[in-house]
C-alpha cells in the first residue's frame, strides 16, 4: 500500500518537452494536416508550426487568404483535428 506519493515536476517537463513527447505531437500534427487538405482544393498550402511550451505542440494553418472562410463555414480545422483523436474546446471558455 502507498502511503505518500510525492511527483517529480522536474521529471514530468523533461518528459513532456523530450523527444518522445515531440515525436507523438508531430505525428498527429501531420495527421491533422492530411485530413485538412483532404477537404481542401488541390495545391492549397497547410502548414505545421512546431513550437514547446511547457511541453511539445504544434500548430495546423491554411495558408490561403479563404482559410479563415473555410473554418468558419465548414469547420475544417475543428473537424479534422476532431477526426484525429484531439478534442477542441473554446479557448475563451474552457
Amino acid at each position: 500500500m502507498i502511503t505518500s506519493f510525492e511527483l517529480d515536476y522536474r521529471g514530468v517537463r523533461e518528459f513532456l518537452i523530450g523527444d518522445e513527447v515531440r515525436a507523438l505531437v508531430d505525428g498527429v500534427a501531420e495527421d491533422v494536416r492530411a485530413r485538412v487538405r483532404a477537404k481542401l482544393p488541390p495545391g492549397t498550402r497547410v502548414e505545421i508550426r512546431k513550437y514547446t511550451s511547457d511541453r511539445g505542440a504544434a500548430a495546423v494553418t491554411v495558408a490561403d487568404i479563404r482559410g479563415m472562410a473555410w473554418q468558419a463555414r465548414d469547420g475544417i480545422l475543428t473537424r479534422s483535428a476532431g477526426e484525429a483523436g484531439i478534442e477542441v474546446k473554446d479557448w475563451r471558455t474552457g
